[in-house]
């Protein structure tokens, strides 16, 4: 069975190392891309093109992006009845403890740092997809229209 996982994320070189290391660890994995926030909503809430877009098992989610930053798209998943019990990691290059403190009153699941060598961010990846992906037991329902 495929698995579905958004990735949020408007670096087009984080976007295709993660396309790369998701590629190798596991094919079963579906991976959607939104480069915003905005466009993340419109996904999920299968809105205009995203009409027919699947509900995702995983969400991977920057904070930093374009149109409506990784909080504000938090918080719209965590108020929304269809959406809050979607697992939402926080994969982003902020170490701040800020950030991190945020992310967690904000309900993310899970908060990781972006490594900055290839072969480290790889292996995050990896842990993602064992854990998350493979170990964790995620909650299967299907979003109403």
């Amino acid at each position: 069975m495929p698995i579905e996982v958004l990735l949020v994320e408007d670096s087009p070189g984080d976007v295709r190392l993660t396309q790369e290391a998701f590629r190798e660890a596991n094919i079963a994995i579906h991976l959607h891309v939104a480069a915003d926030g905005v466009e993340a909503m419109s996904f999920l809430r299968r809105q205009d093109e995203h009409a027919n877009a699947p509900r995702p098992d995983l969400i991977l989610l920057d904070l930093n992006l374009p149109r409506m930053d990784g909080r504000e798209v938090l918080t719209h998943i965590k108020e929304d009845e269809n959406l809050k019990t979607i697992p939402t990691v926080i994969l982003t290059t902020s170490e701040a403890e800020a950030d991190i403190v945020k992310s967690y009153e904000l309900q993310a699941n899970c908060y990781l740092s972006k490594p900055v060598q290839l072969d480290a961010f790889e292996s995050l990846v990896k842990s993602i997809n064992d854990f998350w992906l493979t170990k964790a037991k995620l909650p299967r329902q299907r979003q109403s229209a």
